[in-house]
């Protein structure tokens, strides 16, 4: 049901940014729609793995950075039937992790240094296991793709006023309520996208380490250290906020409108039912 629920709200963006473009600057904003977001695609694509590692710093983990880190996501990879991803380090002390790539093959993870400081070890790998859900689901592709489709009905706002002449298919009026409301509907889209896929990769990264109270605990505990620990690059860089597994900005605790994340509780519960249910895998040597 999370994956029907994907794409239809993955059909709704695009047909909301190709709207935009025909209602902007009729077929001429359309063309103009179409040129720039097969451009920012193509580039996200490629290099937005590479854009965000940097961003924040990442670097490789090592036996003497991240001791035992590798080898566990190694081993949660093989369990999950997936290939190994890179594996980075983030120096922040606010607990948090993240993935990124274009597909299976090509992705990341990377784990805050608070994360391996003040986690248990069959903590750690709950959050790594729920990373490589996301990427084993494509998840890193699809929020990639709908943070550019955003990023583009936000530059076609923003450009409205000179597409097109006096016979912009909306006057002036109609150009301004397009510019304004047309973002707004992009993030909301971009939201419900996010929560969805965090629910399921909480579902799967709960069977590939066979932990899901393990994984309950740990976001109830990195929720708790982030309302109190700044993360100053995410600060920096909010836009890459609906990434990690509990919200850098310091998330509350209900499922608002405007939130990337899924409240905590409302996670923390289906996976406690789900332990109930005996639906995990059998646990890992972590646990």
């Amino acid at each position: 049901m999370g994956y029907v629920r994907t794409a239809m709200l993955m059909a709704a963006m695009t047909a909301l940014f190709m709207g935009a473009g025909y209602l902007l600057a009729g077929e001429a904003g359309l063309v103009i729609a179409l040129v720039i977001a097969a451009a920012m695609n193509l580039f996200s694509w490629w290099n937005s793995d590479k854009m965000v590692l940097r961003m924040h710093n990442a670097r490789p983990a090592d036996e003497g950075t991240a001791p035992g880190l590798a080898r566990m996501v190694a081993e949660l990879a093989r369990r999950a039937d997936m290939p190994g991803p890179k594996v980075y380090v983030i120096e922040s002390d606010q607990p948090n992790a993240f993935a990124t790539g274009r597909s299976p093959s090509n992705a990341s993870v990377a784990a805050t240094t608070g994360l391996l400081r003040r986690l248990p070890p069959e903590e750690v790998a709950g959050v790594m296991a729920h990373e490589l859900a996301h990427i084993r689901s494509h998840d890193t592709l699809i929020m990639t793709i709908t943070a550019t489709f955003a990023g583009a009905i936000s530059i076609l706002a923003n450009f409205a006023l000179f597409f097109g002449g006096r016979d912009r298919p909306m006057g002036l009026i109609g150009t301004l309520a397009v510019m304004i409301l047309a973002p707004l509907a992009a993030a909301l889209v971009q939201m419900a996208i996010s929560r969805a896929r965090e629910y399921e990769a909480d579902r799967n990264g709960a069977e590939i380490s066979g932990a899901p109270l393990a994984l309950a605990s740990a976001l109830r505990r990195i929720e708790g250290l982030a309302a109190r620990i700044d993360n100053d690059t995410a600060e920096r860089n909010p836009a890459s906020a609906h990434m990690f597994i509990i919200n850098p900005l310091h998330a509350h605790a209900h499922d608002r409108l405007f939130s990337t994340h899924p409240a905590t509780a409302n996670r923390v519960a289906a996976l406690r039912e789900m332990a109930r249910a005996g639906a995990a895998g059998p646990a890992g040597p972590w646990g």
